[in-house]
């Protein structure tokens, strides 16, 4: 029993008297932050290199037939889900601040309120491809359209992972866990926000200019 203790026994938490001391768990710093900054660095290569093919194959066309690029509609709605997605940043990073202040129900309600911006996008981004498509621009109609529809449908599948998330986070919140506890969770999940707009911002500028 005695080895089998040894081999159990976490050697920070044993003094040289061989007594187990009470530690605070708290002071260990969680490897969530470090685990969103990994995936930042990921997704931002990523998403270079998606822009960087974008520009190149503007340029290319196939031999004897000239450029066989044709630049996407952006109907109008894309601007109105580009200022839904600002407001559900902002809706976050005002939860974070209510977070920290321990304001459980400002909370609460803030994570309602960015929960609903982010699915309202994700409907209007559907609603465009929906136009798109009415229009006669498909996914393999020409080289833009297949870009458009790949850099939106990835921009899409990394908010639909942040929702996963942010429904955790909004389960513990009214499933009544001590701020200190929800604190992280809403503050992460406001950067994964902040990371997307900034994203989807660039890709947007990018296929105006375009």
């Amino acid at each position: 029993m005695g080895i089998i203790r040894q081999l159990t026994e976490k050697p920070w938490l044993v003094t040289d008297r061989g007594i187990v001391e009470d530690i605070d768990e708290s002071a260990f710093p969680s490897a969530a932050p470090t685990g969103l900054r990994v995936y930042f660095a990921v997704a931002t290569v990523m998403f270079t290199l998606i822009a960087a093919m974008y520009l190149m194959r503007m340029g290319v066309g196939h031999p004897g037939e000239g450029l066989d690029w044709r630049s996407t509609p952006k109907p109008w709605l894309l601007w109105v889900n580009t200022a839904i997605l600002i407001l559900s940043s902002v809706s976050f990073e005002r939860t974070r601040a209510a977070a920290r202040l321990g304001q459980m129900h400002r909370v609460a309600v803030g994570l309602l309120t960015a929960g609903f911006f982010a699915f309202a996008f994700l409907a209007g981004q559907l609603i465009v491809w929906w136009q798109l498509a009415d229009a006669g621009y498909f996914l393999t109609t020409n080289p833009a359209n297949s870009f458009f529809y790949l850099i939106t449908t990835l921009h899409g599948l990394h908010l639909l992972g942040g929702l996963v998330a942010w429904g955790r986070t909004t389960y513990k919140v009214w499933d009544g866990v001590e701020p200190a506890k929800v604190s992280l969770s809403v503050g992460l999940c406001a950067s994964y926000w902040h990371f997307l707009l900034v994203v989807w911002l660039a890709f947007f500028y990018l296929l105006l200019v375009t």
